[in-house]
């Protein structure tokens, strides 16, 4: 079994490494310090197992999991129970809470073993999970070996593309590949409006409405980006600013 270990500290990585170590058939293939690196890793080496921390800096141990991998498995290591639940909501193998016995530590990884037949689309829980708990504050949006991370309040609009959204922040555009419907359920719907089959806009964007027609408008953002408006997104902006 091949397996990555993401932890932020350097003794915690050197807990997992000796707990495994007890294991003849395990072989780690890297150890990362922060999300960025993890994201790599994972990537790159396509591992079967993570060892996961989830509060690190750069990007935490969820939106590891979001921009990494369909097909590694994931057992969260964290000092704190409060993620438990999230955790599984994303269909981890097991959650270790810190600090952990090695009979403990055997028992996930004995979790992981008996997983390895099934291939859960993860990408598709961690959406579901995210909708379960508070908007997005900021989007991530991988491009080729870089992530991006967009603070939520900083998106001018979105525009739909097939499977994939475009992401207009601070005069750049960001693709990422994520249907228009799921990234709207996640964002709060008290900032951002779905005015257009095609659209999403955040409503502090928006300069001023214009008629385009007898039964059309228009958004023109504080950039002069023109949108069009649908007749049930104008009821949208008419309710939210009156």
């Amino acid at each position: 079994m091949r397996v990555i270990i993401v932890d932020d500290e350097d003794l915690a990585r050197g807990v997992v490494r000796e707990f495994l170590g007890k294991h003849a058939d395990i072989e780690v293939v890297a150890e990362c310090a922060n999300g960025f690196e993890a994201v790599k890793a994972i990537t790159e080496l396509e591992p079967d197992l993570v060892f996961l921390d989830i509060q690190m800096p750069k990007l935490d141990g969820f939106e590891v999991v979001e921009l990494a991998g369909r097909k590694a498995r994931y057992i969260f290591a964290t000092a704190f129970d409060k993620y438990a639940l999230k955790a599984f909501e994303v269909h981890a193998v097991d959650y270790l809470l810190k600090p952990f016995s090695q009979q403990r530590f055997d028992e996930a990884l004995a979790h992981a073993r008996g997983s390895m037949g099934a291939q859960p689309e993860l990408a598709a829980m961690v959406s579901e999970a995210a909708q379960r708990n508070k908007p997005l504050e900021r989007v991530l949006i991988r491009d080729g070996a870089k992530v991006h991370v967009v603070a939520a309040e900083k998106i001018d609009f979105i525009e739909a593309q097939d499977d994939y959204v475009s992401i207009s922040a601070g005069g750049k555009a960001y693709l990422k590949n994520q249907r228009m419907s799921e990234l709207e359920s996640q964002l709060d719907p008290q900032v951002f409006l779905r005015i257009h089959r095609s659209y999403i806009v955040n409503v502090e964007s928006i300069s001023r409405i214009e008629q385009a027609g007898k039964d059309s408008h228009t958004a023109i953002l504080k950039d002069d980006t023109r949108i069009p408006i649908s007749r049930t997104g104008y009821q949208k902006v008419r309710n939210l600013i009156q």
